[in-house]
């Protein structure tokens, strides 16, 4: 465990049960989320690949715009 980790254990366990409750609550579903979209990702890692190739087509095709922002004053 790391020392920023480690320090913010340290604080969580001052506080009160219910408070602690919380927090972990919070981590772990923060984990799980995370999990999530580690899985989605590696499920579509051929999908994105594919509207890669095809929008790299339409751009050598001149089909595309280039994407202009507007400039803060």
């Amino acid at each position: 465990m790391n020392k920023m980790l480690e320090h913010a254990f340290a604080e969580v366990a001052r506080l009160p049960d219910a408070e602690q409750e919380t927090i972990a609550c919070l981590i772990l579903e923060e984990l799980a989320a995370e999990r999530g979209w580690d899985e989605r990702f590696a499920k579509s890692e051929s999908k994105l690949a594919e509207m890669a190739r095809r929008a790299k087509a339409q751009h050598a095709r001149g089909e595309t715009t280039p994407l202009v922002f507007p400039t803060e004053e």
